[in-house]
């Protein structure tokens, strides 16, 4: 059920230069591997969802066939979750980039675009819980009532497995006890009011914030939400445009996170334990991650669409790298603009119909020529 890898940010493809990050993110040509950044990882995602979704290039008239000069259709932001790290990446409007860190610039098919990203890092839905135990573990006696998760379900973890972790390392204390409880309470309400303390946002040294004082300006337009978002809404059934909304979202946890542990243990018995224990959480989570963390609103929500695949192609940060590595989408727009897929269908079933209809009329003309000739007599 994961798309991601446990430590989020951290991938190894092939080494090579990132030319379309710009000269500030490039790394010199080496042999073996090495790890992408978060920052980069937030642009591929940001490249993979606007290539499959033909954002890239401009709109075209006459049954897509003559390029409306001056005419480009907006991009799409990038939301991606995974296990350690989450990324916002997109092209805001109209607003100053105060933080030049958090800003790339691209020039795709001959438009300039001057992006936004940034990376969170222990942030992803597994770190995020992994802190929030932390944190719920001081002033006890080893046990957490545990409100993300669901009456009925207890699980028990060392605590020096808890503190290995990369983002909790930071909150080790000598404790009297070498185990941690947790029992479950399924409570959605208290389990949101136990996340949101994991967003600080006390400060801000720019005009807007996200959270730990992190620039973020306002979320415009569209955006794709991928990986852990998808898996996490799929499974809750909230990945459709036409029942997406954040009072959708919030009854359905609700309703799911009060469900005893026996009880989806007998309706999802094909779902790993893990996984299925930790769907309260991850709703949860998602939830509050956008609306606190993210600041989108009850009226934005509906412009949050959870993707998996396009076109057939799986959505993800992977395929933004390999047309990055292989130089796919050029920086200046082509001298004819290539055919839709929809104008490619189209042509090819107005030729077969011509086709077809004069193979009638010739075998018609071969069978009846007397048909034909008696007229001309």
């Amino acid at each position: 059920m994961h798309g991601k890898s446990q430590d989020g940010g951290s991938k190894v493809p092939a080494c090579r230069d990132t030319s379309l990050l710009g000269s500030h993110s490039r790394h010199a040509v080496t042999q073996g591997a090495r790890i992408i950044t978060g920052q980069e990882e937030g642009a591929y995602g940001w490249i993979t969802i606007n290539y499959l979704l033909d954002k890239f290039i401009q709109k075209s008239g006459w049954f897509n066939l003559k390029p409306r000069k001056g005419d480009t259709q907006e991009t799409y932001g990038a939301l991606d979750l995974g296990g350690a790290s989450t990324q916002i990446t997109f092209v805001p409007q109209n607003q100053v980039l105060e933080s030049p860190e958090n800003t790339l610039h691209f020039r795709l098919y001959g438009k300039n675009y001057s992006v936004y990203t940034h990376s969170f890092l222990c942030y992803g839905k597994d770190q995020a819980l992994l802190q929030k135990l932390t944190k719920d573990l001081k002033n006890t006696n080893g046990t957490i009532h545990e409100p993300c998760f669901h009456s009925g379900y207890q699980r028990r973890m060392n605590v020096s497995h808890l503190y290995e972790a990369p983002c909790t390392r930071r909150f080790l204390m000598s404790l009297p006890f070498p185990e941690l409880e947790i029992q479950g309470t399924g409570d959605f309400q208290k389990c949101q009011q136990s996340i949101r303390p994991l967003f600080n946002t006390s400060y801000c040294p720019y005009s807007r914030c996200s959270f730990d004082g992190v620039f973020l300006p306002l979320p415009q337009g569209d955006f794709a939400a991928f990986s852990a978002f998808y898996y996490v809404m799929g499974f809750l059934n909230l990945t459709s445009e036409e029942g997406s909304s954040q009072s959708k979202m919030t009854s359905t946890l609700e309703e799911f996170c009060s469900r005893p542990w026996a009880e989806l243990q007998m309706y999802f018995g094909d779902v790993k334990e893990k996984y299925l224990s930790e769907y309260c959480f991850s709703g949860t989570y998602i939830l509050t991650l956008l609306l606190s963390g993210y600041h989108f609103t009850a009226e934005t929500w509906k412009n949050i669409h959870f993707m998996g695949k396009v076109q057939s192609t799986s959505v993800g940060w992977t395929l933004g790298y390999m047309l990055n590595l292989t130089n796919m989408i050029p920086s200046e727009e082509p001298s004819s603009t290539p055919l839709s897929h929809s104008t490619y269908v189209f042509l090819v079933v107005l030729f077969s119909l011509i086709l077809v209809i004069v193979v009638i009329i010739g075998l018609f003309v071969c069978h009846r020529p007397s048909y034909f000739w008696k007229d001309m007599v």
